[in-house]
């Protein structure tokens, strides 16, 4: 089966009874996001700033594989670390929220240094 180049992607959030707490979708697929507790939000489910995180954090492991898989490289692992900084007395622009620093962190089981740098430099190419 040839390899289309355009995905669709489609996520659903609804609010609950509880303020601040949303019930996220896909396909049939259900999981839940609270906002942050400086919003007045919960607090206690993952936030948005921690599920795009997660998004970037699963798109290297998952990358990084298939990446491996298709130059017949050796991958026994990956284990991916990310993390984010906002600081909101130092904005990066006036007209939205954004991350002043993102750190992204692999480790790599199984390869040697220079299939593991060939692995991320595909990552980043990405």
């Amino acid at each position: 089966m040839p390899k289309t180049e355009l995905r669709q992607y489609e996520v659903r959030a609804r609010s609950t009874d509880t303020f601040g707490r949303v019930l996220c979708s896909s396909r049939d697929q259900h999981f839940v996001v609270d906002g942050p507790v400086q919003n007045g939000c919960p607090g206690e489910a993952i936030t948005p700033a921690e599920i795009f995180l997660a998004g970037v954090a699963f798109c290297g492991v998952e990358l990084v594989q298939a990446v491996a898989r298709d130059s017949n490289v050796p991958l026994r692992s990956v284990d991916v670390s990310i993390r984010g900084v906002i600081d909101r007395s130092r904005p990066v622009r006036s007209d939205v929220s954004v991350f002043n620093s993102v750190d992204l962190a692999f480790t790599l089981g199984g390869v040697e240094r220079a299939q593991a740098d060939l692995l991320i430099a595909a990552f980043k190419r990405r």
